[in-house]
C-alpha cells in the first residue's frame, strides 16, 4: 500500500536526532510492508490530487486548527476532496483538522492539558478493533466538542469524550491518542516543555504514567486492518 504521511508537525529539533520525525514515527508503528511518501505541510506541500497514494495518515502538530497559518486551509481542502476517494487516518492535531474540516468543532479545551498515558473505553467496537480500552500516550490541549454530523464515537475518556472517530460516508478514522509515540520519545517530550506548557509537578506525574504498559502497537494494528479493510473494498 502506498502511504501518504501528511506532517503537519515536528518534534522539536533537539529531539529529532534521536527520535526522527512523526512520519518516521509511523513508518515504525505500521512496519515495512508499505511504501510511504512523506509530504511538508507546513512547508505548503500536498499531494497533486487524492489519487497520489492510496491512502493518508494526518500527523500531529504543535499548531491549532484554528490558527491563523497559511497551510491550514489548503490542507482542508485537501481532506475534503479526499474524504470518500481514498482512506483516511488523523492522529491529534490531525483528528482535530479531519473534525473541523468535515464539519465538526474544534476549541482550547478548559480542561487544560491532556498529557501522560490515558485510557480510553471503545464504546462502540468496530471491525479493527479489538480490545475494550486501551492505554496510550497522550498529548493536547485543543479538543473536538463537536463531532462532524456524519462521524461516530467509537470510543474516548472522561478527558476525552471524542478521542476516537469513524464516519458513516467515507473509509476515515481518527484518534486523539498518539500511537506513533514511543513512551521514551513521550518522556522527552514532556522534559522538553518542563516549565513552559507543564509545571515541574505536571509532568513528574505525566512521565510517571509512562511506566504502566502501553497498547500503542496494538493500536498500530488498528490502524493498519483498517487500511487493509479499507483499500480492499
Amino acid at each position: 500500500m502506498r502511504i501518504g504521511l501528511l506532517e503537519t508537525g515536528a518534534p522539536p529539533e533537539a529531539l529529532q536526532p534521536a527520535f526522527g520525525r512523526y512520519g518516521g514515527m509511523f513508518q515504525t508503528l505500521l512496519g515495512p510492508d508499505h511504501v510511504y511518501a512523506a509530504y511538508d505541510v507546513q512547508a505548503g506541500v500536498l499531494p497533486a490530487g487524492p489519487g497520489e497514494q492510496d491512502a493518508y495518515i494526518v500527523t500531529g502538530s504543535a499548531a491549532g486548527v484554528y490558527d491563523p497559518l497559511p497551510w491550514i486551509a489548503p490542507l482542508s481542502d485537501f481532506l475534503r476532496a479526499a474524504k470518500g476517494q481514498v482512506p483516511l487516518v488523523g492522529v491529534c492535531f490531525g483528528h482535530q483538522i479531519m473534525a473541523q474540516a468535515f464539519g465538526g468543532q474544534v476549541v482550547k479545551s478548559d480542561k487544560g492539558w491532556g498529557v501522560g498515558l490515558h485510557r480510553y473505553a471503545v464504546a462502540a467496537p468496530q471491525a479493527w478493533t479489538d480490545a475494550p480500552s486501551v492505554a496510550i500516550a497522550a498529548s493536547h490541549q485543543d479538543q473536538v466538542v463537536v463531532p462532524p454530523p456524519s462521524a461516530r464515537v467509537v470510543g474516548g475518556s472522561a478527558f476525552t469524550p471524542y478521542g476516537l472517530l469513524t464516519y458513516a460516508d467515507a473509509p476515515a478514522i481518527s484518534m486523539q491518542f498518539h500511537p506513533e509515540f514511543d513512551p521514551a520519545y513521550a518522556a522527552a517530550l514532556i522534559e522538553a516543555r518542563r516549565g513552559t506548557r507543564y509545571t515541574d509537578a505536571q509532568a513528574d506525574a505525566a512521565i510517571a504514567t509512562l511506566n504502566a504498559p502501553n497498547d500503542r502497537q496494538r493500536v498500530g494494528g488498528w490502524i493498519g486492518a483498517f487500511l487493509g479493510q479499507a483499500t480492499a473494498r
